[in-house]
């Protein structure tokens, strides 16, 4: 515990000269690492309370469980990888199609249905420690193969573009607010620098809630009836197996995100941390694990808070058990959940709008980054089939398990891609060369090319 939990100071702990890091394992002065703890907290908070509202789930458990998340994770990881575990956005439609919530769409949460999310939630968690375990003891090198950029960017994306109706159900309740925070959130992201320019999402979101307050949407009594401290409120989960079908994509993108932060942090730090990956997959499915006993949304690693590092170019692991310390202290403040909760229907549905786009186009990225030959036709079919079964939404009942557009298309795009490209070398099948409209002029397109960014939140 102590190796997770020590640093040494770097230099003289208040300047950093120019094109110095903070290392993992250093920290800046504590003033100074509390700074930017904060810094990491603002970055992450925008998304995170987001998904407890869109899913009815507390907004004060859920900052409690990732506080908690990401102490553990730096504890399992050694202190080596920094990371802060935010909400996952990868879960909203697997919980939303059992539960049912519409986000202040009038009807409350139903709190048993709810109870058998948190048992999806759990139930993907342990499917994630237990891949954590084995890439931990048996390499990575299993997960590039069964996921290539082509799959990985195909599950990303249906996972967003699948949503894409609750977003437009939310924006009907209140247009007008909702234009005003896709519109604040777009003008944010372009207008400022830095910091700021990150936090468009968070900025966005209180320009349409001072909006949402101008025209009387927003009801106060729940924020004025709240203890100002108190502990969160914890909700015990229950298990029916027939649902895991929903949560099992949820998996992939989850250990596309985990490995793809790993590699993000060790391309910017210098470090190997290859050896450190099935542990980070391992932490991430112990803290989700966690997260679902008690009612808070799922856990994982966040892109946000690797822009502050790229930023600051500090990777204290100090700063992100300060910044856990904090959420911790805010998920205390019962007045403070309240009034997050009360955020209405029109601004979730423009920051909805916002961030399943999102989602859909990281998985875009991912494809772009990695160069993946669309020419071939492995790769065309494999996306084409997925993304329309999960943006239909088809689904597949079998007995007592349902398979919705979102399963149905990651495991497509799995089934697709390596059975067609097995039969293909089989048969001895001729791929056309990439066109000058698939791939950059003398590009090297390589089938299992890995260079993954972060991908979901």
């Amino acid at each position: 515990m102590a190796q997770g939990f020590s640093w040494k100071l770097h230099g003289d702990g208040k300047t950093i000269a120019p094109g110095e890091i903070v290392a993992p394992n250093e920290r800046l002065a504590w003033p100074i690492t509390i700074g930017v703890g904060g810094q990491h907290v603002v970055a992450m908070f925008g998304a995170t309370f987001l998904v407890p509202l869109l899913t009815g789930f507390d907004p004060a458990t859920t900052l409690f469980f990732t506080g908690i998340g990401t102490l553990l994770f730096i504890l399992i990881t050694a202190g080596k990888i920094p990371s802060y575990l935010g909400s996952s956005f990868a879960f909203l439609a697997p919980i939303g199609a059992v539960t049912g919530y519409v986000a202040n769409g009038g009807a409350p949460l139903d709190e048993a249905k709810a109870s058998l999310a948190q048992g999806g939630v759990i139930m993907t968690g342990a499917t994630l420690a237990l891949i954590g375990l084995i890439a931990h003891f048996a390499g990575t090198k299993w997960i590039d193969k069964l996921m290539p950029p082509v799959v990985t960017g195909a599950i990303v994306s249906l996972i967003g573009f699948n949503l894409a109706p609750a977003a437009w159900n939310n924006v009907q309740a209140a247009p007008i607010t909702a234009v005003v925070t896709i519109v604040a959130i777009l003008l944010c992201t372009v207008l400022f620098k830095g910091i700021l320019g990150r936090l468009s999402i968070l900025l966005g979101v209180i320009i349409g809630y001072i909006t949402a307050i101008i025209r009387g949407e927003v009801n106060f009594d729940a924020v004025l009836a709240a203890d100002v401290v108190g502990l969160p409120q914890f909700r015990a989960p229950a298990f029916d197996f027939t649902l895991f079908a929903l949560f099992i994509p949820v998996v992939l993108v989850l250990v596309a995100e985990n490995v793809g932060h790993v590699k993000s942090v060790a391309a910017m730090t210098g470090d190997d941390l290859d050896p450190y990956t099935g542990r980070a997959l391992f932490a991430d499915g112990v803290a989700t694990m966690l997260a679902g006993s008690g009612g808070g949304s799922a856990t994982t690693t966040y892109a946000e808070n690797i822009g502050v590092m790229a930023a600051t170019r500090i990777y204290s692991t100090a700063a992100y058990i300060v910044a856990a310390l904090m959420a911790l202290a805010l998920s205390m403040l019962p007045q403070f959940g309240a009034a997050i909760a009360t955020i209405p229907q029109g601004v979730l549905g423009g920051a909805a709008t916002v961030l399943y786009g999102m989602i859909g186009m990281l998985g875009i990225r991912i494809w772009v980054q990695n160069r993946v030959d669309f020419s071939d036709p492995v790769n065309l079919n494999t996306a084409a089939v997925a993304m329309v079964v999960a943006i239909a939404n088809y689904t597949w009942v079998a007995g007592d398990l349902t398979f919705s557009g979102i399963a149905l298309g990651s495991f497509g795009a799995i089934i697709i891609y390596h059975s067609m490209r097995a039969i293909s070398r089989w048969r001895g099948t001729t791929i056309e060369p990439a066109t000058p409209a698939s791939a950059p002029a003398g590009a090297e397109l390589e089938e299992g090319a890995l260079i993954r960014e972060h991908t979901v939140d």
